[in-house]
């Protein structure tokens, strides 16, 4: 995969993300189990997106009162239709939900273990960093490392890393992950996955549609053609690429090391 405006202009992370569309974890979500597993683990990407999320917001709208426009218009209207996305997407049977709230549904509804993402966002709540909340036991293995990584991103201040990271360590690869669980879906959830499947589904819509072309373009605007800008971008999409995989190297490992189950 590679974003490009010029022939000194470019970002390649094609090795990444090829190891991320082609890792084993996915041939090894066989069952109701592994795939409960997986979800103990995912819900944090899921939660730690939005901060990705929210920094562009900060950084692109203005989200300060008094109100001011800002500079980039087309970057504000990308940012604020993937925060109605995000925040407020249409829930199955009807209302608004965030991804990640329909995420935490689609966790209770098929039996995941809710104990460490629900001890994390309630310490968040009590008013610990999220550096703190890192260090629960709770938390699976791989998780804080993950999530610092994210929020190391998401805190630099510096849009174009945040933007990449955003784009080509998420948006871009999502729907290449998530075509790899609906597969395995197909022949091992029974009726009760049926949120996680939309979820799933809404995902690779919304992504391979609008938020993947839009969220290159918006790397595009904030690189423009400055090198140094273009390799810092580059950077922080292998940094976020790398994290994913070692990622899903610990869920791997998890998985290997739990009895097999039947579906």
């Amino acid at each position: 995969m590679t974003t490009k405006v010029s022939s000194k202009a470019s970002i390649n992370v094609v090795d990444l993300v090829e190891a991320v569309r082609e890792h084993p974890l996915y041939e090894h979500v066989s069952d109701e189990n592994s795939l409960r597993m997986l979800m103990r683990t995912h819900v944090f990407a899921v939660w730690d997106f939005q901060s990705l999320l929210k920094s562009l917001q900060r950084s692109l709208t203005c989200v300060d009162v008094p109100w001011l426009p800002t500079a980039d218009a087309e970057a504000r209207r990308f940012v604020n239709e993937i925060v109605l996305d995000e925040e407020s997407d249409a829930a199955p049977g009807g209302g608004y939900l965030s991804h990640f709230e329909l995420y935490v549904q689609a966790m209770t509804e098929c039996g995941a273990d809710l104990e460490p993402i629900e001890t994390f966002v309630r310490q968040l709540r009590a008013g610990q960093t999220v550096d703190e909340a890192l260090e629960l036991p709770v938390l699976p293995h791989g998780v804080a490392r993950f999530v610092k990584t994210t929020m190391d991103i998401a805190r630099s201040s510096q849009v174009h890393r945040i933007a990449a990271a955003f784009s080509l360590g998420r948006e871009e690869v999502i729907p290449l992950m998530f075509r790899r669980l609906v597969d395995r879906l197909v022949h091992v959830a029974p009726d009760r996955w049926s949120q996680f499947h939309y979820y799933l589904m809404r995902h690779i819509g919304h992504d391979v549609e609008t938020h993947a072309p839009l969220s290159r373009r918006l790397v595009e605007r904030l690189c423009g053609t400055e090198g140094r800008l273009w390799a810092e971008a580059e950077e922080a999409a292998r940094v976020s690429l790398g994290a994913r995989i070692a990622l899903w190297d610990d869920v791997l490992d998890a998985i290997r090391q739990q009895p097999r189950q039947g579906v």
